[in-house]
């Protein structure tokens, strides 16, 4: 982390768990916890039915409540989904972009990443663009060039002015859900070699402001570590933002000086 030049950002992504009643119940456990941290932002991405309460429930504290998705158009024949205008106007303030299981189960390409991070830059929106490489990718040899292309794919047409509001979440699909993590050298090798991207597309100053986290399989026992790298400036938390007392521990670990 590096607080001295960017935000660091610790986001539950919730996936599709908890109900509105226990919303309520993590709302009540986790805000006397937390208390108000100063250094980093925390914010938690809840399914879309959750949204309206979990603004409401979060209101007088320092959690951010993000979407897990959005749609492209601000409106238009589309069933079932969202536009990052609907959101705006719920209380939304960031929205995950591009999450791998979005990719393999859904179908979302770059090109359609792209045009969500353009739609929610246009509503007001901080988008969490995620990247990440598979484990025949990796295995090939072939990650620096994937992410790069991903980061250059998602952001085209993004101009330097709104890259302020833009996080990368960089998440090995490898280790999503699987209990494997990438080992802390790992982590920061990839998220060093995104600054780096950000840095050829838009110049140093915009690059060293960007704020880049890691999305895999972060947890209670590994948080600090992580964060101890120096292009590592929060996390996309999945199963661990579900238990309060172990989301606490990594918001803690990001919170230090």
């Amino acid at each position: 982390m590096n607080h001295r030049y960017r935000k660091t950002i610790i986001a539950g992504n919730w996936k599709m768990n908890k109900t509105l009643t226990e919303t309520k119940a993590f709302a009540e456990e986790i805000k006397p916890m937390l208390g108000k941290p100063k250094w980093c932002e925390v914010v938690l991405c809840v399914p879309y039915v959750n949204i309206p309460a979990a603004v409401r429930l979060f209101k007088d504290s320092r959690i951010a409540i993000g979407a897990e998705n959005c749609h492209y158009e601000s409106h238009g024949a589309y069933t079932g989904e969202v536009s990052a205008e609907m959101l705006k106007e719920l209380g939304v303030k960031y929205v995950i972009i591009g999450h791998s299981e979005r990719r393999q189960y859904y179908n979302e390409t770059d090109f359609t990443v792209n045009k969500k991070v353009h739609a929610a830059l246009e509503a007001g929106l901080y988008p969490i663009v995620c990247v990440g490489e598979s484990l025949e990718q990796r295995e090939l040899g072939v990650t620096m060039e994937l992410i790069a292309y991903q980061v250059k794919a998602a952001l085209a047409g993004v101009p330097a002015d709104k890259m302020r509001h833009v996080v990368i979440a960089y998440e090995p699909i490898w280790a999503i859900g699987t209990g494997k993590t990438a080992t802390a050298e790992q982590a920061a090798e990839v998220c060093e070699s995104i600054r780096v991207v950000i840095r050829k597309l838009y110049g140093a100053r915009v690059a060293r402001a960007v704020t880049i986290q890691y999305g895999g399989s972060m947890n209670a026992k590994n948080a600090a570590e992580l964060l101890a790298q120096p292009d590592i400036d929060g996390g996309l938390i999945g199963g661990a933002s579900l238990k309060p007392a172990d989301f606490t521990t990594i918001v803690n670990a990001a919170n230090q000086e």
